[in-house]
């Protein structure tokens, strides 16, 4: 199945790079919020023995990422404030099924779904950035944002027969597309 995001628009682009501060201090809470993530589903989930060798080694990810994004704060000498609710997040969130099985498919095919929306924005803004280090940096973001996304589908397809994965998944696309079309361009991620 091709798994198609709604494009982003030009103007989020342009929100971006019109307060490339502001993006930096959400992309920090985003990385730092997608490191406690991946641990969250360690402690939820300890008896799905394949989701905690691969969720360990992606919270060390993009812990190392927060890590690297803090430093160019530090160098803008940015600084951090209380972490903001994410709307976009909350409204996924909000269609995540209860009952164990049932929301442990929906949450990892809703990462998955989060961070394909991470790959495709951070591509977006590697291209737009002029030639130098923050562009290089984007584009490494982005090659790790598609490998996250993959890892999320992969291991839903370890528990769940492919077409309820696939379903969840087109359900999920269906639902993000609402969500960030609900968001106005803003110099955030989501």
């Amino acid at each position: 199945m091709e798994r198609q995001l709604s494009p982003t628009e030009a103007p989020w682009v342009e929100a971006v790079l019109a307060d490339f501060d502001a993006f930096l201090l959400d992309h920090a809470a985003c990385e730092r919020k997608a490191s406690a993530m991946a641990m969250t589903f360690v402690v939820r989930y300890p008896d799905r023995e394949a989701i905690l060798e691969p969720m360990i080694r992606l919270a060390k990810e993009e812990l190392g990422h927060f890590h690297q994004v803090f430093r160019l704060c530090q160098e803008r000498g940015l600084r951090f404030t209380r972490d903001q609710k994410d709307p976009y997040v909350n409204a996924l969130l909000g269609k995540v099924r209860q009952g164990r099985d049932i929301e442990f498919l929906d949450r990892l095919v809703m990462a998955g779904v989060v961070e394909a929306r991470g790959h495709e924005r951070f591509g977006c803004l590697a291209e737009a950035l002029p030639p130098g280090e923050m562009k290089e940096f984007y584009e490494q973001i982005t090659l790790s944002e598609a490998r996250h996304s993959e890892l999320f589908f992969d291991l839903a397809k370890t528990y769940f027969a492919d077409d309820e994965v696939e379903a969840r998944v087109r359900f999920f696309l269906d639902e993000e597309a609402q969500a960030i079309a609900a968001i106005p361009p803003r110099p955030a991620l989501h």
